[in-house]
């Protein structure tokens, strides 16, 4: 208990899935969380929960592809609790029907995805970052993806827009560092969060499966955790870097699991 003792963080995107995971953990370790989301019900939800659990939180609202929503909520964590510690931009969006190949890709869809995926983290750090300076530093994690390293046959602009968080967090670590600010990244693969389990099939969840190193997938506290520790002080010397949390399925040679399926 209290890794993140009376720091104050905004986790956007926390209403479900790897960003309410990081509220609740964050939380529990005792720091202050305004949960932002779309579903401003489903935020609000969870922050009673988190309170009715003896930690502190508040829920609001926040439309990531609107700068001026972005900037509220950093005003609105300020001045609900003083200061601003953590920032988790975690907000991101993918649309596998628009989405798609570079001559077939809808382009209204990428300037959406660019928008959110990647200038609402831009515009997070840009309105934290000067009351980090006053504060004496903070530390900012960005949710990158496995995307933003390898391609695929669709989702080109999802891809790019991680791509940019991958090295967005370079930047950022790099020009405020002197401030005492850290910024660092998680690259999820495969999470099976409630929409992932909604969404996806049990074959297409084997096939997923059989190229991952370990024998099970990834949950939403294996982001959430990686998170808390990129929070805390217990990675005070580690910056600008993108931690992978993917099982190991990009780890190896893609041709190794129909090779030990032949040679059995």
């Amino acid at each position: 208990m209290g890794r993140v003792e009376n720091k104050v963080a905004l986790v956007t995107g926390a209403a479900s899935g790897i960003g309410l995971s990081s509220a609740r953990l964050l939380a529990k370790e005792g720091a202050k969380v305004v949960l932002a989301d779309f579903n401003e019900e489903g935020a609000k939800n969870a922050a009673e929960e988190i309170r009715a659990q003896g930690g502190e939180a508040i829920g609001i609202f926040l439309d990531a592809g609107d700068g001026e929503s972005v900037k509220h909520a950093v005003e609105h964590t300020v001045n609900h609790y003083g200061k601003i510690d953590i920032l988790y931009n975690n907000v991101g969006l993918t649309n596998i029907r628009k989405d798609l190949d570079i001559v077939n890709i809808d382009l209204d869809e990428w300037d959406r995805l660019m928008n959110v995926n990647l200038k609402s983290v831009l515009i997070g750090c840009k309105y934290a970052i000067p009351h980090m300076i006053e504060n004496g530093g903070g530390s900012i994690i960005n949710t990158a993806s496995m995307a933003g390293f390898f391609s695929d046959a669709i989702r080109v602009a999802y891809g790019a827009s991680k791509a940019g968080v991958v090295n967005m967090t370079k930047y950022t670590a790099t020009q405020y560092g002197k401030h005492n600010i850290r910024c660092n990244a998680v690259a999820p693969g495969l999470i099976l969060t409630p929409a992932a389990k909604n969404n996806m099939s049990e074959e297409l969840l084997n096939t997923f499966a059989k190229y991952n190193a370990l024998p099970y997938h990834g949950e939403a506290d294996d982001i959430g955790n990686t998170v808390l520790f990129l929070a805390s002080d217990e990675s005070k010397f580690i910056t600008g870097q993108t931690i992978q949390v993917e099982g190991g399925h990009y780890l190896a040679n893609p041709t190794v699991p129909d090779f030990k399926e032949m040679y059995k």
